[in-house]
C-alpha cells in the first residue's frame, strides 16, 4: 500500500470509510484523546477544518487510548465530548491503536512514510499529526506539541 486511498477505516458509528473517497483532498490525520494536555488542540483543528473545507481540506480524527489511558470513552461518548466542548465537525473515527502489534495499518504506513525524531517509527503521544497531499502521499509529520496554527501555512501550500 502506497497511498492513503489504499486504506479503509471505521467511522465512529462503525461504518466503513474507504479512504480512496478522500483522494483529491488535502488531509490532516491526527491521533486524538479527550483527557490529554493537548486536548485543547481540538479548537485549532476545527478552525483549520472550517477555514479550508471549501478548498478541499479535511481533518480526520482517530481517538487513541494508548497513551496514559487518556481516551477511555466509547465512540458515542468521544463524539459527544468533542462536539459539546470543542464544536468539532470534522469526522472522528473509531478508536485505534497507533503503535504495537495491533496498530492500525494506516498509522503503520504513515509512520514509515514520515518517521519521527531520529527515524523513529513510533508515535510518542496523542495529537501527532500527518499531513497528506491531494495525491494521497504523506508530506510531513508534526509532533504533539505542534499547534494546529503552525500547520496552517503548510496546508495552504498544498491547496
Amino acid at each position: 500500500m502506497t497511498k492513503i486511498g489504499d486504506f479503509q477505516v471505521k467511522k465512529s458509528d462503525g461504518s466503513d470509510l474507504d479512504l480512496s473517497d478522500k483522494q483529491g483532498k488535502v488531509l490532516l490525520v491526527v491521533n486524538t484523546a479527550s483527557k490529554c494536555g493537548f486536548t485543547p488542540q481540538y479548537d485549532g483543528l476545527e478552525e483549520l477544518h472550517k477555514k479550508y473545507a471549501d478548498q478541499g481540506f479535511e481533518v480526520l480524527g482517530f481517538p487513541c487510548n494508548q497513551f496514559g489511558g487518556q481516551e477511555p470513552g466509547n465512540a458515542e461518548e468521544i463524539d459527544q465530548f468533542c462536539k459539546v466542548n470543542f464544536g468539532v465537525t470534522f469526522p472522528l473515527m473509531q478508536k485505534v491503536e497507533v503503535n504495537g502489534d495491533k496498530a492500525s495499518p494506516l498509522f503503520d504506513w504513515m509512520k514509515s512514510e514520515a518517521p519521527g525524531l531520529m527515524g523513529s517509527k513510533t508515535i510518542k503521544w496523542n495529537f501527532t499529526k500527518f499531513l497528506i497531499d491531494r495525491e494521497g502521499n504523506v508530506v510531513r509529520r508534526y509532533a504533539p506539541q505542534d499547534a494546529p496554527a503552525k500547520i496552517d501555512k503548510d496546508i495552504a501550500k498544498l491547496l
